[in-house]
């Protein structure tokens, strides 16, 4: 685990020019998680964008995952419209052409001869354009730069892991990974993730209560800011069961908040952030809960902290990360209308505000002001979105490229039919019941206790269907009023 100094800091760590022979902070070498294997379909291919370049996910027949450019180099159409093949090759679907884990074209169905064959894909042009890639601690890390001399060059750098995953230790417990695609971009993440003080106002009812908790604390820096290795705070505890507060930001894509408890137990959360396009950023991050001396479990963040099944928690996840996107989404193009420095556009009077501060400062003076989107990526914001179901749009985002989440809406869809299935065949029998104890003249004019019972139990199936068709919208839509949130 890291030790930190606390060091003497000015109001609001605004002094972060570079300094001598201090090299700018290299954006493209280096690994970006891109997904989380566990979540991905090996079956077919899978579309993403990195620094605004269109690449492409697909397992191999040796069993690792690979990252192509989304072009065959053919037509230039997307692999991600393609096929894996049985024999563990990718297939470009427009022409049928295949090709390796490694990028080199191993068929060409249209060509005259075998001969003619092998000459086309010995051509260097026949090859498809590969990113490194590896997997480690269940996620799948791609580096930013293609080709021969960068797989060598990868070869010298780690990825930003977690070293507590590294434990075996059953004092260590991970909950589950989740990822979502962001409407607003990495620069923003990174920032709202340095903004404690924003959580219990945000997140009102989940993480704190926006009446009670919005209060004056401090930001202790802990070591020197660096182009490589940005900077971390303590943060002034504002919980009565929490110690001390860090946090960590470690370029190009990892937050790692530790809050220790008075009692030694540890929560650790994880949060990932991958530059995919302007005003859009790839999230992943979990939960690592380290228990105390006693073997005692801390509590995780808010209700994320319990038991539950992945998928769930995938889908609950909207109810906190759109508190953050109604406004994040907005606040960006806001800010980018304005002219001047971040510094000079916004008011940070607080000392809550440092951590922000030196975030955007380390982004101007330290790593060349900002993300180096690819050239053939159109580098201005997208417009607002003004439809408020498209912003809150959770299947574009997740569902339909996790496997799990997939799978569990297939099974809630079944479970809706039978449910709904069941109302309607109880409702018929309920009539039955009632008509034949008519026709017997065992009853007056008060229908019999089976037919009751049997109409409670149409009455109960459809409630299930109906709750289960709001669950069902969760993996569709999610939308988001801070005004609705009492």
């Amino acid at each position: 685990m890291t030790t930190y100094n606390s060091l003497p800091t000015n109001e609001h760590d605004v002094n972060l020019e570079l300094a001598p022979q201090e090299t700018v902070f290299q954006w493209t070498k280096q690994w970006y998680p891109v997904a989380v294997v566990d979540f991905l379909d090996s079956s077919r291919p899978h579309a993403m964008q990195l620094f605004g370049k269109n690449i492409v996910l697909w397992k191999d027949g040796s069993g690792k995952w690979r990252c192509f450019e989304d072009a065959c180099p053919h037509r230039l159409a997307p692999f991600s419209e393609g096929r894996v093949e049985a024999d563990g090759t990718l297939m470009c679907a427009y022409h049928a052409w295949r090709f390796d884990g490694e990028g080199n074209c191993v068929n060409i169905p249209q060509a005259k001869d075998e001969q003619t064959e092998s000459r086309h894909c010995s051509n260097s042009k026949s090859c498809a354009v590969f990113y490194p890639t590896q997997e480690q601690q269940g996620l799948l890390w791609v580096w930013a730069e293609s080709g021969v001399e960068a797989q060598l060059e990868s070869q010298s750098f780690q990825p930003l892991i977690t070293p507590e995953l590294e434990n075996k230790s059953d004092k260590v417990v991970k909950l589950f990974w989740n990822f979502r695609d962001l409407a607003y971009g990495w620069d923003f993440f990174m920032e709202n993730v340095s903004d404690p003080t924003h959580v219990p106002v945000s997140h009102h009812g989940i993480v704190g209560n926006r009446y009670k908790d919005a209060k004056y604390y401090d930001m202790i820096r802990l070591s020197e800011i660096s182009s490589q290795s940005a900077f971390a705070y303590e943060i002034t505890p504002t919980a009565p069961n929490i110690k001390q507060a860090i946090h960590d930001f470690q370029p190009p894509c990892l937050m790692r908040i530790v809050s220790t408890l008075f009692d030694g137990g540890q929560l650790i959360l994880i949060l990932y952030a991958t530059p995919t396009r302007p005003g859009w950023c790839r999230h992943i991050g979990c939960q690592i809960l380290v228990k105390n001396d006693q073997n005692k479990t801390p509590p995780g963040l808010g209700f994320f902290g319990l038991p539950m099944p992945t998928w769930l928690g995938h889908i609950l996840a909207s109810l906190f990360l759109h508190q953050d996107m109604v406004f994040l989404h907005y606040q960006e193009k806001i800010i980018a209308q304005k002219q001047g420095r971040w510094l000079n556009k916004v008011f940070t009077p607080n000392p809550q505000d440092k951590m922000i501060i030196a975030f955007r400062n380390w982004l101007e003076n330290k790593a060349g002001g900002g993300i180096p989107w690819a050239p053939e990526c159109n580098s201005h914001l997208p417009t607002p979105e003004l439809d408020k179901q498209k912003l809150f749009d959770v299947w574009t985002a997740h569902t339909q490229h996790c496997s799990v989440c997939q799978n569990a809406l297939k099974n809630i869809n079944r479970l809706i039919i039978s449910a709904f299935a069941t109302s309607i065949i109880v409702t018929f029998l309920s009539v039955i019941i009632d008509a034949r104890a008519v026709a017997a003249k065992t009853v007056a004019s008060f229908p019999p206790t089976s037919f009751w019972l049997a109409l409670l139990g149409a009455i109960a199936s459809a409630s299930i269907g109906y709750l289960l068709l709001k669950l069902r919208r969760l993996f569709y839509v999610y939308e988001f009023e801070h005004a609705r949130n009492n």
